[in-house]
């Protein structure tokens, strides 16, 4: 064992009690719109956010074969306490694997590529949580199609010592999970006079800090401190267009924002569109995963809890109905353990069967997980619709694995598309 790993299992035991804390407050957690700063202060106190820095640097990642069950594992724990706060935090890993998986690039980029890894992990190690906008109306969650342009700038002030080509950024993107709270997002552009797209990383630290935005003041986890409506604080060139309305996971903060000759720092490892997302989606389709796998597993708990005193009683079509959750719970569980190994066992990051496993295991558990609870809610019955029961909301949540990335129908081609 690594000493990377080792460090995870440390973290791990960490998180078993903040997720047991998080999950007494469930009644409550559940019915936020909203995220905490405080739980992701735990998070890092827990020693999270060191899953998206290598150990070179201080961090916990190893390298994908050795990390992704590891950190799959932390996803998988927390998400038995709270969901939303678990989505926004595999955000972090997954946006910061395009750093992580590809250490090394053209030789001719290598410097270049390497401050702005040891600037990024740097960020990582002061306690900064990375996240993602890089989705776009219209676009049919193909992150690659984004209609953003990004024209070559000056470094913005205050910018300076971030290592990269600078530009600004236009456009409209959405369901910029972990608003608020996130120090830095990535996101896709159209550089100005090139045929293909790019990656981005935007400073969006000011948004935890000062502003305002419809005329309400905001704080740091973007809910409002005064005033009538929810909104998060936005700094200059970054408009809020679609607060985030509860629906799916209640609390992600999963806003929509318009970019206006916003500052943005390109990925400094050339030709990346496509091949960074080829090494890094495996592990990234598993953490989500992880997400999905972890709310089964505490709502199969919890129901078992809720039927032991009528297990003797249950009417056979809801005996028959108990049966079918379980065995649909632990193909997943099966599922997922395939998509596991299936990257421990690649012999290179984007190796196609990997991916493909990956792909199928995550696309297999995104359809069973909403089976699974709507037999819980049949079996348990009417109350599940009620505003006292976790059961409902849980269902909504893992509706929201169907739509990361790939949503259904990218992830469809992509399987019709496979030998």
């Amino acid at each position: 064992m690594t000493a990377a790993v080792s460090g995870v299992a440390g973290v791990n035991a960490a998180l078993v009690h903040v997720a047991a804390r998080f999950a007494s407050d469930r009644h409550d957690r559940q019915r936020r719109r909203h995220l905490d700063q405080a739980d992701f202060d735990a998070l890092r106190d827990a020693g999270y956010g060191l899953s998206g820095a290598p150990a070179a640097e201080g961090g916990l990642w190893d390298s994908p074969n050795a990390s992704v069950r590891p950190v799959a594992q932390l996803l998988h724990t927390l998400a038995r306490g709270d969901s939303s706060v678990a989505l926004v935090s595999a955000m972090h890993p997954a946006v910061l694997s395009y750093w992580l998986v590809t250490p090394e690039v053209a030789p001719e980029h290598q410097a270049a590529w390497d401050a702005q890894r040891r600037w990024v992990f740097q960020s990582v190690r002061d306690g900064h949580w990375w996240g993602t906008i890089t989705s776009e109306p219209g676009s049919g969650g193909d992150v690659l199609r984004t209609r953003a342009t990004a024209r070559p700038s000056d470094p913005a002030p205050g910018q300076e010592e971030i290592p990269g080509r600078h530009y600004r950024l236009t456009g409209e993107k959405h369901f910029g999970s972990g608003s608020g709270i996130a120090s830095f997002m990535l996101t896709t552009a159209l550089p100005e006079g090139e045929l293909e797209a790019g990656w981005f990383f935007l400073d969006v630290r000011e948004n935890r800090q000062t502003g305002t935005s419809g005329g309400t003041t905001g704080d740091a986890t973007g809910h409002a401190t005064g005033g009538t409506t929810s909104a998060p604080a936005t700094p200059r060139g970054m408009t809020l267009t679609a607060p985030w309305d509860g629906h799916g996971m209640t609390a992600t903060q999963s806003h929509g924002m318009r970019f206006a000759d916003f500052p943005a720092v390109r990925l400094a490892a050339p030709g990346s569109l496509t091949t960074i997302p080829a090494r890094s989606g495996a592990v990234i389709g598993c953490w989500f995963t992880a997400v999905t796998a972890g709310i089964v597993s505490a709502a199969l708990e919890a129901a078992r809890g809720a039927l032991s005193p009528r297990l003797d009683s249950l009417h056979p079509y809801e005996q028959v109905e108990w049966a079918r959750a379980r065995t649909e719970a632990w193909l997943i569980e099966q599922a997922f353990e395939g998509m596991l190994r299936a990257v421990e066992i690649a012999p290179t990051p984007d190796d196609p069967a990997a991916r493909l496993a990956v792909l199928q295991g995550k696309t297999a558990i995104a359809e069973l997980a909403e089976t699974v609870l709507t037999r819980l809610c049949r079996i348990i019955g009417g109350g599940t619709f009620a505003r006292h029961s976790p059961f409902g909301f849980w269902f909504e949540d893992v509706r929201a694995l169907g739509f990361l990335r790939p949503p259904w129908s990218l992830a469809y081609d992509r399987l019709i598309d496979s030998p």
